[in-house]
């Protein structure tokens, strides 16, 4: 194999992105064949070098793979979870039996459903989320009222959060077929927001169905539950959400609760993005 940067080969092996994996090598965390390396020109030979760190041992996986999974409402996005919870990692388990150095890129909350990547590349899986490299998420939303134009362009101009301006997002109303197809992707599975109403109480996805209404948002950012705040901060809450498409990747036929593996061209599509 290749000799490639240490920084390179520890982003992919999963343990940090390059800029964190140039910090642990600059603190002394790294060692090649038992010598700490702090020089950031320092290349390795994946097949033939000894790489820990922190005395842990550190290697590629042996061959790479990416996946999607269309998740179901009521799993939260960690491989464990000290609460017991169901997690991702029981919906990943044949193709973690495979690749058992898959982790997922990002997150989604345990209420939305939808497109979550996983992958054994951890410069992928950190390149897709860099915040330079906005790239593209796609959701279709249940909310409750419909959003007029002004909505829309609040939306689509950014707007103020409790935790800063948001990006200037992508934006419409779904309406006849692109609403129909919206309600069957959310599906009968994706959970209400849990937020209580005014008197008291849980509310209904199917009550609130009825005079709620279809969105299609774009983000080229991820904070966390952005969409939710951004609607909510709107005027309009989020009942269900569904994530449709991750950058280039459209979740499609993908049957709720089942994972496919990247085609080559797929993943090519994603370092394009990623880079």
């Amino acid at each position: 194999m290749a000799e490639m940067r240490l920084q390179k080969f520890l982003a992919r092996a999963g343990v940090a992105s390059r800029r964190h994996a140039e910090a642990l090598i600059a603190a002394g965390h790294v060692t090649v064949n038992g010598a700490v390396v702090t020089e950031m020109g320092t290349t390795v030979d994946p097949s033939a070098d000894a790489v820990a760190v922190d005395g842990v041992p550190v290697a590629l996986p042996e061959e790479g793979a990416t996946f999607m999974l269309h998740k179901p409402a009521g799993f939260v996005t960690t491989m464990s979870d000290p609460q017991g919870r169901p997690t991702v990692a029981a919906l990943m388990a044949d193709p973690l039996a495979a690749y058992p150095a898959l982790f997922p890129v990002g997150r989604l909350d345990a209420d939305t459903t939808g497109l979550l990547l996983f992958t054994t590349d951890g410069e992928l899986g950190h390149g897709l989320l860099h915040p330079r490299r906005h790239v593209d998420k796609t959701y279709l939303a249940l909310v409750e009222g419909r959003l007029n134009d002004y909505d829309l362009r609040r939306l689509r101009e950014g707007l103020m959060l409790d935790d800063g301006p948001t990006l200037p997002a992508g934006a419409r109303s779904l309406v006849g077929d692109e609403a129909r197809r919206a309600e069957r992707l959310i599906g009968s599975d994706a959970a209400a927001s849990g937020r209580r109403q005014r008197h008291g109480g849980k509310r209904s996805r199917a009550a609130l169905a009825g005079k709620g209404s279809y969105v299609e948002v774009r983000l080229r950012e991820g904070r966390k539950r952005q969409v939710r705040r951004m609607l909510e901060a709107v005027g309009h809450p989020v009942i269900a959400l569904h994530r449709e498409a991750f950058g280039p990747l459209e979740l499609g036929d993908v049957p709720r609760g089942e994972a496919r593996q990247l085609t080559d061209a797929e993943v090519a599509a994603l370092k394009e993005f990623a880079s």
